[in-house]
Protein backbone atom coordinates (compact mmCIF):
# COMPACT_ATOMS: atom_id res chain seq x y z
CA UNK A 1 0.00 0.00 0.00
CA UNK A 2 1.79 3.38 -1.10
CA UNK A 3 1.14 6.50 1.65
CA UNK A 4 -0.25 9.88 -0.20
CA UNK A 5 1.26 12.54 2.31
CA UNK A 6 0.52 16.09 2.85
CA UNK A 7 3.06 18.22 0.31
CA UNK A 8 4.91 21.06 1.37
CA UNK A 9 3.74 23.76 -0.33
CA UNK A 10 6.95 26.15 0.33
CA UNK A 11 9.12 27.08 3.07
CA UNK A 12 6.94 29.05 5.10
CA UNK A 13 4.42 26.12 5.22
CA UNK A 14 3.84 23.84 8.45
CA UNK A 15 0.09 22.95 8.76
CA UNK A 16 -2.74 22.97 6.35
CA UNK A 17 -6.58 22.14 6.66
CA UNK A 18 -8.47 19.55 4.74
CA UNK A 19 -11.00 21.11 3.04
CA UNK A 20 -12.23 18.79 0.15
CA UNK A 21 -11.48 15.20 -1.52
CA UNK A 22 -12.68 14.78 -5.17
CA UNK A 23 -11.30 11.22 -4.95
CA UNK A 24 -12.90 7.97 -3.18
CA UNK A 25 -12.12 4.67 -2.24
CA UNK A 26 -11.98 2.80 -4.93
CA UNK A 27 -11.35 5.35 -7.72
CA UNK A 28 -8.53 5.01 -10.21
CA UNK A 29 -6.27 7.07 -10.14
CA UNK A 30 -3.75 8.56 -13.05
CA UNK A 31 -0.47 10.60 -12.75
CA UNK A 32 -1.19 14.44 -12.81
CA UNK A 33 -4.57 14.18 -11.60
CA UNK A 34 -6.27 16.53 -8.72
CA UNK A 35 -7.25 14.91 -6.07
CA UNK A 36 -7.91 16.74 -2.92
CA UNK A 37 -8.24 20.45 -2.08
CA UNK A 38 -6.28 21.86 1.21
CA UNK A 39 -6.49 25.55 2.72
CA UNK A 40 -2.95 26.97 3.51
CA UNK A 41 -2.49 30.69 4.51
CA UNK A 42 -1.59 30.95 1.05
CA UNK A 43 -5.34 30.13 -0.06
CA UNK A 44 -6.92 26.72 -0.99
CA UNK A 45 -4.72 24.82 -3.27
CA UNK A 46 -5.50 21.67 -5.57
CA UNK A 47 -3.21 18.74 -4.60
CA UNK A 48 -2.13 16.24 -7.17
CA UNK A 49 -1.10 12.57 -7.59
CA UNK A 50 1.75 11.67 -9.23
CA UNK A 51 1.44 7.43 -9.30
CA UNK A 52 -1.35 5.74 -10.91
CA UNK A 53 -3.32 3.10 -8.79
CA UNK A 54 -6.43 2.68 -7.04
CA UNK A 55 -7.99 4.99 -4.05
CA UNK A 56 -8.09 2.54 -0.78
CA UNK A 57 -8.62 4.81 2.50
CA UNK A 58 -8.82 8.04 2.82
CA UNK A 59 -7.64 8.91 6.36
CA UNK A 60 -7.99 12.97 7.04
CA UNK A 61 -11.41 14.36 6.39
CA UNK A 62 -12.63 17.64 5.45
CA UNK A 63 -11.71 20.47 7.84
CA UNK A 64 -8.96 18.43 9.92
CA UNK A 65 -6.06 20.41 10.18
CA UNK A 66 -2.83 18.41 10.08
CA UNK A 67 0.83 19.12 9.80
CA UNK A 68 3.21 18.80 6.45
CA UNK A 69 4.29 15.17 6.11
CA UNK A 70 0.58 13.68 7.12
CA UNK A 71 -0.52 10.17 5.48
CA UNK A 72 -4.05 11.75 4.18
CA UNK A 73 -4.76 8.56 2.19
CA UNK A 74 -3.71 5.27 0.92
CA UNK A 75 -3.96 3.81 -2.39
CA UNK A 76 -2.73 0.74 -4.21
CA UNK A 77 -0.33 1.42 -6.83
CA UNK A 78 -0.45 -0.10 -10.37
CA UNK A 79 2.59 -2.70 -9.51
CA UNK A 80 0.64 -3.65 -6.41
CA UNK A 81 -2.69 -4.25 -8.62
CA UNK A 82 -1.02 -6.74 -10.64
CA UNK A 83 0.46 -8.01 -7.86
CA UNK A 84 -3.14 -8.21 -5.83
CA UNK A 85 -5.11 -9.37 -9.38
CA UNK A 86 -2.57 -12.30 -9.47
CA UNK A 87 -3.65 -13.21 -5.92
CA UNK A 88 -7.30 -13.21 -6.82
CA UNK A 89 -6.77 -15.23 -9.41
CA UNK A 90 -8.51 -18.16 -7.50
CA UNK A 91 -11.48 -15.65 -6.59
CA UNK A 92 -12.72 -15.80 -10.24
CA UNK A 93 -15.86 -17.57 -10.18
CA UNK A 94 -16.49 -15.25 -7.51
CA UNK A 95 -15.72 -11.65 -8.91
CA UNK A 96 -17.40 -13.21 -11.84
CA UNK A 97 -21.03 -14.02 -10.70
CA UNK A 98 -20.62 -10.74 -8.50
CA UNK A 99 -20.17 -8.94 -12.02
CA UNK A 100 -22.84 -10.50 -13.27
CA UNK A 101 -25.22 -8.86 -10.70
CA UNK A 102 -24.15 -5.78 -10.86
CA UNK A 103 -24.95 -5.85 -14.86
CA UNK A 104 -28.38 -7.33 -13.77
CA UNK A 105 -28.94 -4.84 -11.34
CA UNK A 106 -27.76 -1.70 -13.89
CA UNK A 107 -29.87 -3.41 -16.94
CA UNK A 108 -32.65 -3.11 -14.50
CA UNK A 109 -32.59 0.33 -13.68
CA UNK A 110 -31.40 1.76 -16.80
CA UNK A 111 -34.09 2.43 -19.96
CA UNK A 112 -32.98 1.53 -23.38
CA UNK A 113 -31.49 4.03 -25.06
CA UNK A 114 -30.13 6.60 -22.28
CA UNK A 115 -27.12 8.56 -22.68
CA UNK A 116 -24.50 8.02 -20.49
CA UNK A 117 -23.64 11.25 -18.53
CA UNK A 118 -20.70 12.87 -18.81
CA UNK A 119 -17.85 13.11 -16.91
CA UNK A 120 -18.91 15.95 -14.34
CA UNK A 121 -16.33 18.94 -14.04
CA UNK A 122 -15.88 20.64 -11.28
CA UNK A 123 -17.10 24.22 -11.24
CA UNK A 124 -14.69 27.16 -10.27
CA UNK A 125 -15.12 28.56 -6.93
CA UNK A 126 -12.81 31.17 -5.20
CA UNK A 127 -11.10 30.33 -2.12
CA UNK A 128 -13.79 32.45 0.06
CA UNK A 129 -16.85 31.76 -1.72
CA UNK A 130 -16.20 27.63 -1.28
CA UNK A 131 -15.31 28.88 2.54
CA UNK A 132 -18.85 30.37 2.73
CA UNK A 133 -20.67 27.80 0.74
CA UNK A 134 -19.75 25.43 3.23
CA UNK A 135 -21.07 27.49 5.91
CA UNK A 136 -24.22 28.15 4.56
CA UNK A 137 -24.86 24.37 3.55
CA UNK A 138 -24.72 25.49 -0.64
CA UNK A 139 -24.26 23.03 -2.97
CA UNK A 140 -21.38 25.56 -4.79
CA UNK A 141 -22.45 23.46 -8.39
CA UNK A 142 -25.57 24.71 -7.44
CA UNK A 143 -25.05 28.25 -7.82
CA UNK A 144 -24.36 30.38 -10.82
CA UNK A 145 -21.38 32.16 -10.79
CA UNK A 146 -20.76 35.26 -12.45
CA UNK A 147 -16.57 35.98 -11.85
CA UNK A 148 -14.14 35.22 -14.71
CA UNK A 149 -15.39 31.68 -16.77
CA UNK A 150 -18.63 31.76 -14.66
CA UNK A 151 -16.26 30.89 -11.67
CA UNK A 152 -19.01 31.30 -8.24
CA UNK A 153 -17.46 34.61 -6.20
CA UNK A 154 -18.49 35.22 -3.15
CA UNK A 155 -20.87 37.26 -3.84
CA UNK A 156 -22.95 34.48 -6.19
CA UNK A 157 -22.93 32.53 -2.77
CA UNK A 158 -24.49 35.42 -0.54
CA UNK A 159 -26.95 36.12 -3.46
CA UNK A 160 -27.84 32.71 -3.47
CA UNK A 161 -27.94 32.30 -0.06
CA UNK A 162 -30.89 35.27 0.68
CA UNK A 163 -31.15 38.03 2.92
CA UNK A 164 -30.92 36.17 5.64
CA UNK A 165 -27.54 34.83 5.66
CA UNK A 166 -25.23 36.88 8.02
CA UNK A 167 -22.71 38.87 5.79
CA UNK A 168 -20.54 39.23 9.05
CA UNK A 169 -18.92 35.78 8.96
CA UNK A 170 -18.22 35.94 5.38
CA UNK A 171 -16.06 39.43 5.77
CA UNK A 172 -14.48 37.92 9.04
CA UNK A 173 -13.55 34.87 6.86
CA UNK A 174 -11.77 36.83 4.37
CA UNK A 175 -9.99 38.90 6.63
CA UNK A 176 -9.02 35.67 8.67
CA UNK A 177 -7.42 34.02 5.66
CA UNK A 178 -6.05 37.60 4.43
CA UNK A 179 -4.29 37.84 8.32
CA UNK A 180 -3.38 34.51 7.48
CA UNK A 181 -1.50 35.02 4.35
CA UNK A 182 0.35 38.04 6.07
CA UNK A 183 1.68 36.21 9.10
CA UNK A 184 3.09 33.42 6.47
CA UNK A 185 4.68 35.97 4.07
CA UNK A 186 5.77 38.23 6.86
CA UNK A 187 7.11 34.98 8.60
CA UNK A 188 8.97 33.42 5.27
CA UNK A 189 10.67 37.53 4.95
CA UNK A 190 11.63 37.65 8.37
CA UNK A 191 13.45 34.38 7.47
CA UNK A 192 14.99 35.77 4.41
CA UNK A 193 16.19 38.95 5.91
CA UNK A 194 17.74 36.90 9.14
CA UNK A 195 19.50 33.76 7.03
CA UNK A 196 20.07 35.30 3.79
CA UNK A 197 23.13 37.96 3.35
CA UNK A 198 21.53 39.75 0.64
CA UNK A 199 23.19 42.00 -1.81
CA UNK A 200 21.15 44.44 -3.91
CA UNK A 201 21.73 46.27 -7.68
CA UNK A 202 19.36 48.39 -9.88
CA UNK A 203 19.82 49.86 -13.42
CA UNK A 204 17.48 51.84 -16.06
CA UNK A 205 16.89 50.20 -18.87
CA UNK A 206 15.73 51.58 -22.08
CA UNK A 207 12.31 49.61 -22.55
CA UNK A 208 11.69 51.91 -25.92
CA UNK A 209 12.19 49.38 -29.19
CA UNK A 210 10.80 46.39 -26.58
CA UNK A 211 7.67 48.37 -26.14
CA UNK A 212 7.03 49.48 -30.01
CA UNK A 213 8.11 46.28 -31.06
CA UNK A 214 5.17 44.93 -28.70
CA UNK A 215 2.35 47.76 -30.01
CA UNK A 216 3.00 46.52 -33.63
CA UNK A 217 2.89 42.91 -32.89
CA UNK A 218 -0.14 43.50 -30.74
CA UNK A 219 -1.76 45.86 -33.59
CA UNK A 220 -1.81 42.96 -36.36
CA UNK A 221 -3.06 40.38 -33.88
CA UNK A 222 -6.45 39.54 -32.21
CA UNK A 223 -7.03 40.27 -28.99
CA UNK A 224 -6.82 37.20 -27.43
CA UNK A 225 -3.82 36.68 -28.93
CA UNK A 226 -2.34 39.94 -27.44
CA UNK A 227 0.73 39.84 -25.00
CA UNK A 228 1.26 41.92 -22.75
CA UNK A 229 4.89 43.28 -21.74
CA UNK A 230 5.36 40.85 -18.28
CA UNK A 231 5.94 38.24 -20.94
CA UNK A 232 8.85 40.08 -22.55
CA UNK A 233 10.39 40.43 -19.01
CA UNK A 234 10.00 37.08 -17.72
CA UNK A 235 11.74 35.58 -21.15
CA UNK A 236 14.87 37.99 -20.53
CA UNK A 237 15.26 36.67 -16.96
CA UNK A 238 15.06 33.62 -18.16
CA UNK A 239 17.88 33.44 -20.95
CA UNK A 240 19.65 35.85 -19.07
CA UNK A 241 20.67 33.36 -16.47
CA UNK A 242 22.04 31.52 -19.32
CA UNK A 243 24.99 33.82 -18.77
CA UNK A 244 24.74 33.75 -14.68
CA UNK A 245 23.54 30.41 -13.47
CA UNK A 246 24.86 31.04 -9.83
CA UNK A 247 21.32 32.65 -9.77
CA UNK A 248 19.02 30.22 -10.85
CA UNK A 249 18.79 27.50 -8.21
CA UNK A 250 18.20 27.13 -3.72
CA UNK A 251 20.76 27.70 -0.92
CA UNK A 252 20.50 24.05 0.83
CA UNK A 253 22.63 22.00 2.94
CA UNK A 254 25.20 24.56 3.43
CA UNK A 255 25.55 25.01 -0.44
CA UNK A 256 24.35 26.78 -3.64
CA UNK A 257 22.26 24.01 -5.59
CA UNK A 258 22.40 25.33 -9.00
CA UNK A 259 19.12 24.60 -11.37
CA UNK A 260 19.43 23.46 -15.02
CA UNK A 261 15.97 24.39 -15.94
CA UNK A 262 14.40 27.86 -15.43
CA UNK A 263 10.91 27.85 -13.32
CA UNK A 264 9.87 31.42 -12.55
CA UNK A 265 8.14 31.60 -9.52
CA UNK A 266 5.43 34.77 -10.63
CA UNK A 267 4.29 37.01 -7.69
CA UNK A 268 0.94 37.19 -8.29
CA UNK A 269 -1.60 40.10 -6.10
CA UNK A 270 -4.68 38.62 -5.18
CA UNK A 271 -7.78 40.20 -5.34
CA UNK A 272 -8.90 39.14 -1.79
CA UNK A 273 -4.95 40.89 -0.36
CA UNK A 274 -1.97 38.98 0.06
CA UNK A 275 -0.24 37.52 -2.68
CA UNK A 276 1.11 34.07 -3.94
CA UNK A 277 4.23 32.99 -5.94
CA UNK A 278 3.23 30.01 -8.23
CA UNK A 279 5.81 28.56 -10.72
CA UNK A 280 5.77 28.99 -14.59
CA UNK A 281 7.93 26.22 -15.41
CA UNK A 282 10.73 26.21 -18.33
CA UNK A 283 10.51 29.64 -19.44
CA UNK A 284 13.58 29.20 -21.06
CA UNK A 285 12.56 26.75 -23.10
CA UNK A 286 8.89 28.13 -24.25
CA UNK A 287 8.29 30.60 -27.23
CA UNK A 288 6.57 33.78 -26.45
CA UNK A 289 3.17 32.61 -28.27
CA UNK A 290 3.74 29.68 -25.62
CA UNK A 291 4.32 31.49 -22.53
CA UNK A 292 1.57 34.68 -22.92
CA UNK A 293 -1.17 32.10 -22.76
CA UNK A 294 0.97 29.65 -19.70
CA UNK A 295 0.90 33.01 -17.68
CA UNK A 296 -2.24 34.17 -18.45
CA UNK A 297 -3.32 30.89 -17.27
CA UNK A 298 -1.02 30.83 -13.67
CA UNK A 299 -2.60 34.38 -12.98
CA UNK A 300 -6.35 33.92 -13.98
CA UNK A 301 -6.26 30.65 -11.78
CA UNK A 302 -4.16 31.92 -8.84
CA UNK A 303 -6.79 34.59 -8.50
CA UNK A 304 -9.36 31.93 -8.58
CA UNK A 305 -8.35 29.66 -5.72
CA UNK A 306 -7.21 27.09 -8.46
CA UNK A 307 -3.69 26.57 -8.05
CA UNK A 308 -1.82 23.11 -7.90
CA UNK A 309 0.03 22.28 -5.32
CA UNK A 310 3.32 21.73 -7.79
CA UNK A 311 2.93 24.90 -8.54
CA UNK A 312 3.81 26.32 -5.35
CA UNK A 313 6.95 24.28 -5.27
CA UNK A 314 10.27 24.34 -7.44
CA UNK A 315 10.57 28.12 -8.50
CA UNK A 316 13.94 28.63 -9.42
CA UNK A 317 13.91 32.20 -9.12
CA UNK A 318 11.21 35.11 -8.64
CA UNK A 319 10.37 37.33 -10.60
CA UNK A 320 7.98 40.86 -8.98
CA UNK A 321 6.45 43.52 -10.75
CA UNK A 322 4.87 46.51 -9.17
CA UNK A 323 4.69 48.45 -12.09
CA UNK A 324 0.47 48.69 -12.56
CA UNK A 325 0.70 50.50 -9.12
CA UNK A 326 3.40 53.21 -10.72
CA UNK A 327 6.26 52.04 -8.66
CA UNK A 328 9.32 52.98 -9.77
CA UNK A 329 11.65 51.05 -8.27
CA UNK A 330 11.51 47.38 -5.82
CA UNK A 331 13.60 46.23 -3.99
CA UNK A 332 12.79 43.06 -3.56
CA UNK A 333 13.61 40.17 -0.38
CA UNK A 334 15.01 36.79 -1.53
CA UNK A 335 12.24 34.20 -1.48
CA UNK A 336 14.16 31.22 0.69
CA UNK A 337 15.82 28.88 -0.36
CA UNK A 338 15.96 30.43 -3.62
CA UNK A 339 19.05 32.22 -4.43
CA UNK A 340 17.65 35.66 -6.17
CA UNK A 341 14.58 37.65 -7.28
CA UNK A 342 14.11 40.27 -9.91
CA UNK A 343 11.79 43.46 -9.43
CA UNK A 344 10.70 45.78 -12.29
CA UNK A 345 8.88 48.96 -11.78
CA UNK A 346 6.95 50.93 -14.26
CA UNK A 347 7.93 52.31 -17.51
CA UNK A 348 7.92 55.53 -17.77
CA UNK A 349 9.30 58.63 -20.14
CA UNK A 350 12.48 59.76 -19.48
CA UNK A 351 14.78 62.51 -21.63
CA UNK A 352 18.09 60.46 -22.50
CA UNK A 353 20.81 61.07 -24.64
CA UNK A 354 20.63 59.32 -28.03
CA UNK A 355 23.60 59.60 -30.90
CA UNK A 356 24.25 62.42 -28.79
CA UNK A 357 20.85 64.63 -28.70
CA UNK A 358 18.31 63.95 -25.92
CA UNK A 359 15.40 61.92 -26.66
CA UNK A 360 12.10 61.02 -25.14
CA UNK A 361 12.18 57.02 -23.66
CA UNK A 362 10.64 54.95 -22.59
CA UNK A 363 12.78 53.68 -19.01
CA UNK A 364 12.12 50.64 -16.83
CA UNK A 365 14.05 49.61 -13.43
CA UNK A 366 15.49 46.56 -12.58
CA UNK A 367 16.22 45.67 -9.58
CA UNK A 368 18.28 42.54 -8.04
CA UNK A 369 18.43 40.82 -4.72
CA UNK A 370 20.80 37.94 -4.49
CA UNK A 371 22.13 35.60 -2.12
CA UNK A 372 25.90 36.79 -1.54
CA UNK A 373 26.84 32.83 -0.78
CA UNK A 374 26.28 31.86 -4.81
CA UNK A 375 27.13 35.41 -6.36
CA UNK A 376 28.23 38.57 -6.04
CA UNK A 377 27.42 41.72 -7.26
CA UNK A 378 30.29 41.78 -10.39
CA UNK A 379 27.60 38.67 -11.29
CA UNK A 380 24.46 40.40 -10.71
CA UNK A 381 25.62 43.27 -12.54
CA UNK A 382 26.18 40.95 -15.54
CA UNK A 383 23.06 39.55 -15.20
CA UNK A 384 21.04 42.86 -15.48
CA UNK A 385 23.55 44.03 -18.10
CA UNK A 386 22.75 40.79 -19.93
CA UNK A 387 19.04 41.47 -19.70
CA UNK A 388 19.21 44.89 -21.32
CA UNK A 389 20.28 43.61 -23.91
CA UNK A 390 17.74 41.00 -24.55
CA UNK A 391 15.06 43.62 -24.28
CA UNK A 392 16.75 45.74 -27.23
CA UNK A 393 16.27 42.60 -29.88
CA UNK A 394 12.95 41.74 -28.28
CA UNK A 395 11.87 39.93 -31.92
CA UNK A 396 15.19 37.51 -31.08
CA UNK A 397 13.25 36.58 -27.46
Amino acid sequence: MTEFRLPSLGADMEVATLREWFVKPGDKIKKGDIVAAVETDKGIIDIEIFEPGTIERILVQPDEKVPVGTVLATFCGEAEEKTEKAKAAKHKVERDEQAVATAREVASATMPGAAIPATKVRKRISPAARQRARELGLDPEAIRGTGPGGAVTLEDVMSSAGPAAPAETATHRVETAETGMRRAIAAAMARSKQEIPHYYLSTSIDFTRAQSWLEARNAARPLPERMVYAVLLLKAVARALAKTPELNGFFADGAAQLHGDVHIGVAISLRSGGLVVPALRDVRDKTLNELMPAFADLVNRARLGHLRGSELQGATITVTSLGEQGVETVFPIIYPPQLAIVGFGAIVERIRPVDGQPALRRIINASLAADHRASDGHRGGIFLAEIERLLQEPEKL
